[in-house]
């Protein structure tokens, strides 16, 4: 009998995609992939982060379960794509080193919280509401009326309290001075090139530079490591569909995406860069 082959692990790299904005199904995607590479005891995984940021928690979590797979030796390096910013920084400096293209857009560090104020609007149709709540500030961005000074201090609190939280990570992560890293997290965008002279990055390079660097620091050679990209098996009809090049997906589609993740976010204090 012929045993089906099995690929060494250890002589292979994990490669995990992070894309689109950060949210809960993201998260529960990336740890169970990281679940994976601890299991399956991969000596290397390979980061590759396309995204605009998101969520605060979801972000968090993500950062701490890299830092977890580091502790237990393995090699972390993120490859920033076309966007890596805000949200998806957090994630990256959670990497042992960090690789992106001089044209990559990153940065955006720093902190945001929306809501939407219907009242002019509620009124013009009629319509109002009644509200019983707890305390004063139950319904605190409540979208059919103006917040109040006061509930805008308590929201000021809550993002300046977030925004050291990403600051004091990066600073950690990229082993620079907090006070260094105040100097730019001040919701500004940068280029990749722009992140190395920041100390952000380590060096400019493709996805592919990045595998080759992981490679060395696993001592394996890098014209023969191969890369594994670790994600969730789909049904196959879902395989089909998701086949289809970008341009199949109507714009309509990936506008209503992104709608559903506005209307779900809405009040979250937010790490992510919004053109």
């Amino acid at each position: 009998m012929i045993w089906p082959f099995k690929p060494n692990k250890r002589k292979q790299i994990a490669r995990l995609e992070i894309t689109g904005a950060i949210a809960s199904e993201t998260r529960k995607r990336v740890l169970k992939a990281l679940k994976t590479v601890e299991e399956e005891h991969y000596p290397a995984l390979l980061l590759r982060i396309d995204s605009p940021g998101g969520t605060v928690g979801d972000s968090q979590e993500i950062y701490d379960a890299l830092q977890r797979i580091r502790h237990k030796g393995v090699k972390v390096i993120a490859s920033f794509g076309n966007i890596s910013a805000s949200g998806g920084v957090y994630i990256g400096v959670g990497a042992d080193h960090i690789v992106a293209n001089p044209g990559t857009i990153t940065g955006s560090i720093g902190v945001i919280i929306r809501g939407n104020n219907l009242e002019r609007l509620l009124e013009k149709v009629g319509v109002s509401f009644k509200t019983i709540k707890s305390g004063p500030y139950k319904d605190i961005l409540a979208f059919d009326r103006e917040s109040t000074p006061e509930e805008m201090d308590i929201l000021q609190q809550l993002i300046d309290t977030s925004y050291e939280q990403f600051v004091e990570t990066v600073a950690q992560g990229r082993n620079l001075p907090v006070e260094t890293v105040k100097s730019f997290a001040d919701g500004r965008i940068f280029t990749g090139q722009q992140a190395l002279e920041l100390g952000v990055v380590d060096r400019l390079g493709t996805e592919e530079d990045a595998r080759r660097w992981l490679a060395d620091l696993v001592d394996l050679d890098p014209e023969k490591a191969k890369c594994r990209t670790i994600e969730e098996k789909k049904p196959v009809l879902m395989r089909l569909l998701s086949g289809r090049s970008v341009s199949g997906r109507s714009r309509l589609a990936t506008s209503l995406d992104w709608l559903e993740f506005e209307l779900s976010t809405q009040g979250q204090p937010m790490w992510i860069y919004r053109p």
